[in-house]
């Protein structure tokens, strides 16, 4: 499991205990509990504590932003994992600028297949990927594009300017 990968998954559960508990608790120590029970030799960096806190101080836009996307399902009745795992896809790909969306959809649809139930992650994805289309094209996205394009067409001058036989 890559770190980042780990991280996130320690995050949703931070996320999934502080809104079971009707975020009455205090997310810092839920994270440090998580953090220690679940990987306490681990050093993410900051990285589980910047998508926790991401998620709760834009709770009330992301929940909207579901809300939109997700008409059919009132937040209050989506499961509490999917409802994280969403959250923190929301989180990555309108508030996080360094995260490709790429990367974001992809994590929360394997966190959600992985606890949620057998439809969560066609769930996850679809809700996701409404959000991608209104928020767009990240920067880093573009980047990694063009980055692509240059590679693509240097191999192909490299192999125009190799002689044939």
């Amino acid at each position: 499991m890559s770190n980042r990968h780990l991280a996130r998954t320690i995050a949703v559960q931070a996320l999934y205990q502080w809104d079971f508990n009707d975020r009455t608790e205090d997310i810092d120590t839920i994270l440090n509990n998580d953090k220690e029970s679940f990987a306490p030799d681990f050093d993410d960096g900051g990285f589980i504590s910047h998508l926790v806190h991401g998620v709760a101080d834009n709770q009330t836009e992301i929940d909207d932003l579901i809300t939109k996307y997700a008409p059919e399902w009132p937040l209050d009745q989506i499961t509490i994992i999917d409802r994280n795992v969403l959250r923190m896809g929301v989180f990555e790909l309108k508030y996080d600028p360094n995260i490709p969306a790429k990367v974001a959809i992809n994590e929360a649809i394997e966190l959600a297949k992985n606890f949620g139930g057998e439809s969560s992650g066609k769930f996850v994805n679809g809700v996701l990927g409404a959000v991608y289309k209104e928020v767009g094209e990240k920067e880093i996205d573009k980047k990694k594009a063009a980055a692509a394009d240059a590679e693509t067409m240097a191999a192909e001058k490299a192999k125009d300017a190799a002689p044939t036989n």
